[in-house]
């Protein structure tokens, strides 16, 4: 792109915000939302990091450090980045295999990429990746959160919960005589009351109020409930000093999966939750320095021992409907978990842990998305296929796998539903097709010993033995073909290689060739594979009356004239 176009596409909007004039007044809107969406947050974080195989405080360390320096270098007005429900299953597993130390260096390099991603112009990539694989590992996503929160919700006695999907339900069935009735009814009725205040009175804090009625009634009842006090007894407060992890080729090289997992998911949802922003308060966000913001993020959020971050739809909607208007929201929402980190860390450990087990009910449900999911089931057998692929791959096998197979597998069925839409005719009324921009008496009959062929969109590897194929099936060997290419916008190399195969084919047939139409594209891939208008191999023609004349002259010609038409 120009100069000053990449200039700004990669200016945070902060910068242009700030440009345009802040007020006092839209200070006091960021405010107010800023410390909406850190109520709303504070559970949140701490939920999300215990479900990752965490402590509490990461998670509140990756609200505050990544989520300030989403929104100081984002490219969306009112982005809220922090952890997300999307990390829990890739977190988990490089916790369980690497320890923390190598999920820090996971995210340290997943920043490194996102960084680089965003500055090769990759943030536009989001929207070629299909809907069903994104519903399909969301949905998977949504489903393993859920059912790792079993044990704290029901507060059974189990040592290790198992990893893997069906080796945990297994775990959970034999330990249901140890259900705790306290958990139990703590769970159920923190889960209760965040369903009925998001249905009676919505714009309240509904976690925040389950958290802190689950704790009240812990402590007042003293009830045996396991506490975040009671699981991670030593929590620090405030943020921690920065540090490296330790760093050796081989830890790199095994830890390079997981690091394009986070890129992609981080990628992934940071820009999905930028383009529901823009449609919510009718602005447009820049898609590459997003992704630097987030790589920034990432890697600060590393450094501190944070967990990888992204940004958050829902809290992203949230700091709208508050009222945020300008990234300066997001920095305030950091500013203040900051302060409860600070000043209120003592009273999270009161907090139980089968309410946030709750809290992570509902967060699944809504990751779910189930209405679109059951709408794509609606959908052709390739589009239901992508979908249950990517869902169960990612419950039972695993999410990198279940990203890889999806995306790749989406490739395919485009190709395949591409290749049905190109057209390929061989009719001697064919010029009739022609738009009236062609001065020929359209319903005028072919001379003998010609034929044409017209084709109808792109000519890439999924096609072109489909093009032979058609050629093959010619009777008595014409004179001259000529191939109609003026509605062929693309031509690839497998494209190239066919049309030299038909050339080759045609010479020692002795048929001439006549390429008719050809646009821009198409003439570029064919001059690169010495088949352009330089080439003796064949005919270019401006346009199908052009090639008409053409053939003529070649059908009436003595075969030594053909020659020199060659």
């Amino acid at each position: 792109m120009p100069g000053d176009a990449r200039r700004i596409a990669f200016t945070p909007k902060l910068i242009t915000v700030l440009h345009e004039g802040y007020t006092p007044v839209d200070f006091r809107r960021d405010a107010l939302a800023g410390l909406t969406v850190a109520i709303v947050a504070l559970p949140l974080a701490m939920a999300l990091a215990i479900a990752s195989g965490a402590s509490p405080d990461k998670g509140l360390v990756t609200a505050v450090v990544a989520g300030f320096l989403i929104s100081l270098l984002g490219g969306s007005r009112v982005q809220i980045g922090g952890p997300t429900g999307a990390f829990v299953v890739v977190v988990f597993n490089v916790i369980a295999q690497h320890g923390l130390d190598g999920l820090v260096l996971a995210t340290l390099m997943a920043g490194f990429i996102l960084i680089g991603a965003g500055y090769a112009g990759l943030g536009n990539l989001v929207r070629f990746i299909p809907q069903p694989v994104i519903t399909g590992f969301t949905a998977g996503i949504a489903v393993i959160i859920a059912s790792s929160q079993v044990k704290d919700f029901l507060g059974l006695s189990m040592t290790q919960v198992p990893a893997d999907f069906l080796p945990r339900w297994g775990a959970y069935f034999r330990a249901l005589d140890s259900v705790e009735i306290g958990a139990l009814a703590i769970g159920a009725g923190s889960l209760a009351l965040i369903i009925s205040l998001r249905k009676w009175a919505p714009r309240l804090p509904g976690f925040l109020i389950a958290v802190l009625a689950a704790s009240a009634v812990v402590t007042l009842l003293h009830l045996p409930v396991e506490t975040i006090g009671s699981r991670f007894p030593d929590l620090p407060t405030g943020l921690p000093a920065p540090a490296l992890p330790d760093i050796s080729l081989l830890k790199i090289q095994s830890l390079i999966p997981s690091a394009f997992t986070i890129a992609f998911l981080a990628g992934i949802e940071a820009l999905l939750s930028a383009v529901v922003a823009d449609g919510m308060i009718g602005s447009r966000h820049r898609s590459g320095q997003e992704l630097v913001g987030q790589g920034v993020a990432n890697l600060a959020s590393a450094l501190l021992g944070g967990l990888p971050a992204t940004g958050a739809i829902a809290r992203t909607a949230t700091n709208i409907r508050a009222g945020g208007i300008t990234p300066i929201a997001g920095m305030l929402h950091a500013v203040f978990l900051l302060l409860f980190m600070l000043f209120a860390s003592r009273l999270m450990a009161y907090v139980p842990l089968a309410a946030l087990a709750a809290i992570l009910f509902m967060v699944a449900w809504g990751m779910s998305e189930h209405h679109r999911f059951i709408q794509l089931l609606r959908m052709p057998n390739g589009d239901r296929a992508l979908l249950l692929l990517t869902f169960f791959l990612t419950v039972l096998v695993d999410l990198t796998v279940a990203i890889g197979v999806g995306v790749t597998l989406a490739s395919l069925v485009f190709m395949m539903r591409m290749s049905r839409t190109v057209e390929i005719a061989s009719d001697r009324q064919a010029s009739s097709r022609e738009d009236e921009n062609e001065e020929i008496d359209q319903r005028v009959a072919l001379p003998d010993g010609v034929e044409i062929f017209r084709i109808d969109g792109p000519i890439f590897f999924g096609v072109a033995n489909e093009l032979l194929d058609t050629l093959r099936r010619i009777g008595p060997v014409p004179q001259v073909i000529i191939l109609r290419m003026r509605r062929v916008p693309l031509l690839d190399a497998s494209g190239v290689a066919t049309i030299g195969e038909i050339v080759a084919r045609a010479a020692a047939t002795g048929t001439q060739i006549i390429l008719s139409g050809v646009q821009a594209q198409p003439m570029a891939m064919l001059e690169r594979g010495a088949l352009g208008v330089q080439s003796r191999r064949l005919i270019h023609s401006a346009d199908l009356p052009e090639a008409l004349r053409v053939a003529a002259a070649i059908t009436v010609a003595p075969p030594a004239g053909r020659m020199r038409l060659h």
